[in-house]
């Protein structure tokens, strides 16, 4: 009898904490500065990286400079191939931190204006134009350098920069 009652009231507790947990799927989230970014996509727009923006290009045989520089070694890449991916993937960042930065700054307006309660549909509406847009331009910019990178490699005499895209990246 005593073991049944354990039981029947561990069975109680762990369907309240099931439920609480379902009722308050964003628990901890309204700590942070920016409601709708965690602070490892805040730094990762700070400082260019990807996040999976270029997927549609790496997923389907179009490595961007990050990863051919990566796979450099086991590509053969000559010098002179290591130097024209490296200046793609400079521009990529030259391009792409700009616009990550830009990013945060209109999600950190979005933010504000919800936290001060001054939204309205007008001022939603011009954020998320603003956000929409500069989010299409930080994805283009990251797509653009995968066919760029690939481009040149589809010309290569060596057959295994040709191949990178079908290489797994590490």
């Amino acid at each position: 009898m005593r073991r049944l009652l354990l039981l029947a009231a561990t069975l109680i507790v762990s369907c309240n904490v099931a439920s609480a947990q379902s009722v308050q799927p964003y628990a901890g989230l309204e700590h942070r500065p920016i409601k709708a970014l965690s602070p490892q996509q805040i730094d990762d727009l700070r400082v260019g990286r990807g996040m999976g923006l270029a997927l549609a290009a790496e997923l389907n045989g179009y490595p961007g400079p990050s990863h051919v520089l990566e796979l450099g070694d086991r590509l053969d890449l000559t010098a002179d191939q290591r130097i024209r991916v490296q200046r793609l993937f400079d521009a990529m960042k030259q391009e792409a931190v700009p616009l990550g930065n830009k990013l945060v700054e209109q999600e950190t307006e979005l933010d504000r204006l919800f936290s001060a309660r001054v939204v309205t549909s007008d001022s939603l509406k011009a954020a998320l134009v603003a956000i929409s847009e500069t989010q299409a331009l930080l994805r283009e910019s990251h797509l653009k350098y995968h066919l760029s990178t690939t481009a040149p490699a589809r010309s290569e005499p060596n057959a295994a920069i040709r191949g990178a895209a079908r290489l797994p990246t590490p």
